[in-house]
């Protein structure tokens, strides 16, 4: 496969957190999260989240995102989420389906739910023909990589627990809204009162593995059975641990996340000079989403892989990560203004 823009997904293990796999692979150690590495990453994600932080290793991000839910509601309830949620869109209904939740999609602006339609979709309660609302899930950074506000998340989560609503976080490339907010994980979440955080490693520079983080100590009883029931409790967890442990370490995540927003940011500069490409979408992340012509499509793609966002409208998605190198910018731009000639 080309280097390309298509996905973070597609970037290679970084070489610490490879190495870091190495480095557990000596000796015997206890099985099923109950090793000293593991419990070290917990602490990690507590020295970020708080201590009252519980911490759950899963092996993806959709199974993290069942448990999360399936951890705020009963099989009767229903959650509130944007209309490009991948909760919606890229889970092949599992929250329907290994949840046994209902999703109420809402319209989104850039990638964000409004406060004004969370608030008159709230309907029916205590009718017993109609799923109740139970919780909203916000995505950070969205689908297309805008960000919430801190101002916009306590609204958010304020209304929602007056309401006795829960509130969580699909966080699959959460560093990158604290940097792009130049905020902390703890301001973001734990202080904001998310219940419960979906966080990502894959997208991140990780080989394989996520976090379920929940924020709520009241919802943390029963965690544990539902993730063995779902098969996403590692035998050898310390071989995701380990990777978390050293994507904190020496604030490894800030360097990663700091990067794939930098180039992004070159990118999206470099094409705004090109007069066809026309920008859509704010860059708060490491996504930037442009139309370009349709003749420009396949030469492109066979230069620098990249996917179409809206095969309608030919809104394309171009994904930076933390192997982006400024020659790989360049030379996508290069192929584009050769286009443009």
């Amino acid at each position: 496969m080309t280097r390309g823009f298509g996905s973070d997904n597609h970037a290679p293990v970084h070489p610490s957190i490879l190495a870091s796999l190495e480095t557990v692979n000596e000796g015997h150690s206890p099985s099923y999260g109950t090793d000293p590495i593991t419990q070290q990453a917990v602490e990690a994600f507590q020295h970020h989240f708080g201590p009252q932080a519980q911490v759950h290793f899963v092996f993806n991000g959709t199974a993290a995102n069942v448990l999360a839910l399936q951890t705020l509601t009963s099989g009767y309830q229903s959650i509130l989420c944007s209309d490009v949620a991948h909760i919606h869109v890229d889970e092949c209904a599992a929250p329907e389906f290994a949840a046994h939740v209902k999703l109420l999609p809402r319209p989104s602006l850039q990638g964000k739910m409004q406060f004004s339609d969370l608030q008159s979709s709230l309907i029916r309660r205590g009718d017993q023909h109609f799923s109740q609302i139970k919780a909203i899930s916000l995505t950070q950074p969205t689908e297309v990589g805008t960000t919430y506000s801190l101002a916009e998340i306590q609204q958010i989560s304020e209304w929602a627990h007056a309401n006795q609503l829960y509130v969580h976080m699909d966080g699959a490339r959460l560093a990158n809204a604290v940097i792009s907010l130049k905020t902390t994980f703890r301001k973001l979440c734990t202080d904001l009162q998310i219940d419960v955080v979906s966080f990502g490693g894959t997208k991140n520079g990780l080989m394989m593995g996520e976090a379920v983080i929940i924020l709520n100590p009241k919802l943390g009883e029963h965690f544990k059975y539902r993730r063995k029931q779902l098969g996403q409790l590692p035998s050898k967890t310390r071989y995701i641990a380990c990777q978390f442990l050293s994507y904190f370490k020496n604030d490894l995540w800030l360097e990663i996340g700091t990067h794939a927003l930098a180039m992004a940011q070159q990118l999206r500069s470099s094409v705004l000079e090109i007069p066809e490409v026309i920008v859509t979408m704010p860059t708060d992340s490491n996504a930037v989403f442009a139309k370009i012509p349709k003749e420009w499509l396949r030469p492109l793609r066979e230069k620098y892989f990249f996917y179409v966002w809206n095969e309608v409208t030919l809104e394309c998605r171009w994904m930076t990560s933390w192997d982006t190198r400024e020659e790989d910018v360049i030379g996508f731009c290069r192929a584009m203004r050769e286009l443009s000639k």
